[in-house]
């Protein structure tokens, strides 16, 4: 989350909260004057409050991720273009749930080009929204790749979609696609344009479980 959605949620936090406190100020004022008036400033407040807390609490949706859990090292082939050989490293990552089981946490370290590689990563479920939120950083740039998504229990696979920043050409599209293969192991596909707009498999990492 950057710094501004997290400053928007925290300015909307904050005024539910105080609106909530004087919903519930006003209720007691004027409880003993207004009677049922009163009452219903009380059930209104449960209600908003109760909202919010379903909107803030883990569910089954965010126990889907739950397979990810734990540490692994894993296999990372990328492609330039569509018919170029495959640039391959290897590397170790740990992922675990933080903030009470809200978001899932990815830390991955290895070697990319054969330069040390360190990457970082979020993945949660937005209640609100009803989407799977992704968010990616590594030390290969500068810039944060963001994606929203959905889960197909079907075919066990967590599909996203959004944007990153290529230094050569600028923004480009990207779809990446998680697909639980079974306990021990799991698989990450990356997909984005070429030059000629057809969309070729850019990246392919292959998680063995270590823990």
């Amino acid at each position: 989350m950057n710094r501004w959605n997290f400053y928007g949620r925290f300015v909307v936090m904050v005024g539910v909260v105080h609106l909530g406190l004087a919903s519930v100020g006003y209720a007691a004022k004027n409880h003993d004057q207004a009677g049922t008036h009163g009452q219903s400033m009380d059930a209104a407040t449960q209600a908003m409050m109760k909202t919010w807390q379903a909107y803030a609490s883990p569910n089954d949706n965010h126990k889907v991720l739950d397979p990810l859990v734990g540490t692994w090292s894993y296999v990372v082939k990328w492609w330039m273009m569509p018919d170029s050989q495959p640039e391959t490293s290897k590397g170790t990552s740990e992922t675990k749930w933080v903030m009470g089981g809200r978001y899932l946490q990815h830390a991955a370290t290895g070697t990319s080009m054969g330069q040390p590689f360190e990457g970082m990563g979020l993945t949660g479920f937005d209640n609100g929204k009803q989407t799977y939120q992704t968010l990616w950083m590594d030390n290969m740039g500068t810039g944060m790749m963001a994606g929203e998504g959905t889960y197909d229990p079907g075919k066990k696979q967590l599909t996203d979609q959004g944007r990153f920043t290529d230094p050569m050409v600028g923004q480009r599209g990207y779809r990446g696609v998680v697909t639980l293969i079974d306990d021990d192991h799991y698989r990450y596909e990356m997909y984005a344009a070429d030059q000629n707009g057809k969309e070729f498999r850019m990246m392919e990492i292959l998680y063995t479980r270590t823990n």
